[in-house]
Order: C-alpha cells, then sequence, then structure tokens
C-alpha cells in the first residue's frame, strides 16, 4: 500500500507540475525580453505547485519565523539540501523576485526542467567551473539591477544522510557581488518524508524555520572561508541531532570560485 500511495502522489504531484509548466512556459515565451517578470511569475507557479505537492503528499509544515522572508527581500537564501521534496519546499517558499540557481540536469525533466530554463532562473554546469562562474556573475549583475533576490543550496548536491555537508563558497561571492544578506533556511525531515535514494514519499511533518538575515557589509574576498563557516555554523546549531555534521566534516568545500561583476 505504501508503494501503491506513493505512486499515487507522484503522479498527481507530476501532473500538476506539468500542467502548470506548460501555462508557464507559454507566458515566458511571450516575455522573453524581460527576465525580472519571468523570475516572479516562476515564483507565482511555485507557490502554487510547491504546496500542491505537500498537500497531496501528507506532509504538513510546521513554519518558524516565516515573517523574515518578507521583511529579508531581497536577500540570498540558502537552505540545506537532503530530498527530493527540497524542491517543492523551495518553489514554496521563495519569495517573489527571488531566482533560484540549480544544476543544468534539471533542464532534462520534462515540462518542468522546460519552463525553468525559460523562466529566467539559473541552471548551471558543476563540471565546467568557469561556465558556472560566468553564469552567476551575469545572475549577479542581473539581481542589482532589478533588485531581486537569490535562492541556493550551498551543499551542491542532496546529503545521503539528512547530516549537514560542506558549503561550497558561491554564495558568499555571490554576496559579495551583490551586497545581499544571506538568510539561513533551515529544514527539518525532509530526509524522512522523501529519502535521496526512494521513490517513497511518507505522510510527515516537516519543520522549516528562517533565521535572522546575516549582514555581509563587511565580508571581505580575504575572508571568504570564515564566512562560509559562518553561515555553516548556524545551520549545524539549528540541526536537530540526527542532521547535524559528522564530528569530521569540514564546514568548506575547499575549492575558490570568484565572480567578476560590472556595477
Amino acid at each position: 500500500m505504501v508503494k501503491i500511495r506513493s505512486a499515487l502522489v507522484l503522479f498527481v504531484c507530476f501532473f500538476s507540475v506539468s500542467i502548470g509548466a506548460v501555462l508557464l512556459m507559454a507566458f515566458c515565451a511571450l516575455t522573453l525580453p524581460w527576465r525580472p517578470l519571468r523570475v516572479r511569475a516562476a515564483n507565482a507557479y511555485g507557490k502554487v505547485v510547491g504546496r500542491i505537492c505537500f498537500v497531496v503528499g501528507g506532509i504538513d509544515v510546521e513554519k518558524v519565523d516565516w515573517d523574515i522572508l518578507d521583511t529579508s527581500f531581497p536577500a540570498i537564501y540558502v537552505s540545506n539540501h537532503t530530498s527530493t521534496m527540497d524542491g517543492p519546499l523551495a518553489m514554496w517558499v521563495c519569495p517573489y523576485g527571488a531566482a533560484g540557481v540549480s544544476k543544468k540536469e534539471l533542464a532534462r525533466i520534462p515540462f518542468f526542467g522546460w519552463a525553468y530554463l525559460l523562466s529566467g532562473h539559473l541552471l548551471i554546469d558543476r563540471k565546467n567551473r568557469a561556465s558556472a562562474i560566468e553564469a552567476m556573475a551575469e545572475l549577479a549583475s542581473t539581481v542589482k539591477k532589478h533588485g531581486l533576490g537569490i535562492w541556493i543550496w550551498p551543499e551542491g548536491t542532496r546529503s545521503p544522510d539528512g547530516r549537514l555537508r560542506s558549503f561550497k563558497k558561491g554564495f558568499v561571492h555571490m554576496a559579495l557581488a551583490t551586497g545581499l544578506p544571506v538568510v539561513p533556511i533551515v529544514a527539518t525531515n525532509a530526509h524522512v518524508v522523501w529519502p535521496k535514494t526512494s521513490m517513497v514519499v511518507r505522510p510527515g511533518t516537516m519543520r522549516i524555520q528562517v533565521l535572522p538575515p546575516v549582514d555581509t557589509s563587511n565580508w571581505t574576498v580575504d575572508t571568504v572561508d570564515d564566512h562560509v563557516e559562518e553561515v555553516w555554523q548556524l545551520f549545524a546549531d539549528a540541526l536537530p541531532e540526527d542532521m547535524k555534521p559528522a564530528a569530521d566534516q569540514e564546514p568548506v568545500r575547499r575549492r575558490p570560485m570568484k565572480l567578476a561583476v560590472n556595477a
């Protein structure tokens, strides 16, 4: 019964996401010259279909300090990454006017991936570092020009066991390039309701806590690792015991990324 229920949940979610994506693609095709408008249209789409996925999946959400999402905008919103459920979560929670950053493989998903590609949100090639830096620099320029925000998963990929992994440095360089504060969004229990390697979606409760914005006005290129560790530690402190990082887990993934952004 669990597998049958999960199959029905996935079918309804995919159907809802796909129908909405077709409508979004049509709108984006008509508004190609206006990236900020396409980003906001995708946000509206995400708030509807993201919420549908939670309802259909029987997943309740305990909201903690969600008012910060509105009062902090524009900002760089960073969240831990443990489950496929993080996708619908980001779609639902992401403020209007915040552009997502995801891996280019997302474009292979029928309908949703195509809509994401057209919507002005960013897909990066994680294997091509130069291309990724160029794309993020372009996004930073657009964010500054149009007063947008950014949503990003600094771990880069889903944690296999729910525990916090090392953070990449891209979000810090984005903060340096845009001057935006960083808002941590701590997601708990996503790996339980939908494990990384499973197609079984279980009813349950996720706790989503929005932490106060981290001021980045004094951040510098010379202290990037310190800022990554500062934000990483906020997550480590806020997560429950079974999601805290392993004792030997390094806070920073040791590979620099520098963005050059024209004012």
